[in-house]
């Protein structure tokens, strides 16, 4: 009854904010500007320091209802919690032996005694080998937890084990390309951003193209209208040839960058 009548810990996929962001008032912050306002002020009374660190923050005195706004420290060893579940701030793939699992894979190559296996070079260990085996255990695994659920179903609770400990392992051997993963997906993006500049530069280099072969037309005509021209015919009344010329390069240059603008 004692063991009853004691409340159970809730676990959420949601889980609520923590009670400190009620602290978080347009009033407490205008109060820790102010604060940091008159601590950054030098001798002639200007504020001077336009950022803050949280160490610094903290070395302030603040008042007790600010001294939540102030992030806290970053932890660099140690655990912390998520939604109730214990995690480490190390980065480093715990083996399974550390974590009181059965290992169902080597973790190095088996080293064999007999002459055959001595004279032959050792190779690495073959991942997607084991995963695959592990998923054939799976399949077979289910199969008999099905046989037993169906003959006695009271003994479910080893074959139940046997899944588990099958999943971590197979799991186990996922996380262990994770960095490989990680460094995969950042070339990935380098190289797609790269790319992206390139087709942007070779953009640029045919617009100058274009835009220079019309500004060295336009010089050029502009030289032959300098010239002395020849006497246009009265009795047609017609333009002379590099005036008309000189008129359709320019209406080119217009459109065409205008044409560019609205691309």
């Amino acid at each position: 009854m004692a063991e009853a009548a004691q409340p159970r810990p809730l676990g959420t996929a949601f889980a609520p904010p923590p009670p400190l962001w009620k602290h978080f008032t347009p009033e407490n912050l205008k109060k820790l500007e102010e604060i940091k306002k008159e601590a950054s002020k030098g001798e002639d009374g200007k504020p001077k320091k336009k950022s803050w660190s949280p160490t610094e923050l903290r070395a302030l005195d603040l008042p007790s209802e600010l001294q939540l706004l102030v992030p806290p420290a970053i932890p660099t060893s140690g655990h912390y919690s998520v939604f109730g579940e214990l995690q480490s701030l190390s980065t480093a793939l715990p083996s399974l032996k550390d974590q009181g699992i059965t290992q169902l894979y080597p973790s190095s190559p088996s080293t064999e005694t007999d002459q055959q296996a001595l004279s032959e070079p050792s190779r690495p260990l073959n991942h997607a080998y084991y995963l695959l085996k592990i998923s054939k255990s799976l399949l077979l695994n289910f199969l008999e937890f099905v046989g037993v659920l169906s003959i006695a179903p009271e003994q479910f609770e080893s074959k139940v084990e046997d899944l588990r400990n099958l999943f971590i392992n197979a799991h186990h051997l996922l996380n262990l390309y994770r960095p490989h993963q990680a460094r995969e997906s950042l070339i990935m993006m380098m190289e797609e951003q790269l790319s992206r500049t390139r087709e942007e530069i070779e953009q640029m280099d045919k617009l100058k193209v274009e835009i220079t072969s019309v500004l060295e037309r336009l010089e050029a005509d502009g030289r032959a209208a300098q010239s002395p021209a020849p006497e246009a015919d009265d009795d047609d009344g017609k333009k002379s040839t590099s005036e008309q010329k000189a008129i359709e390069d320019a209406q080119l240059l217009w459109d065409l960058l205008d044409g560019k603008i609205e691309g």
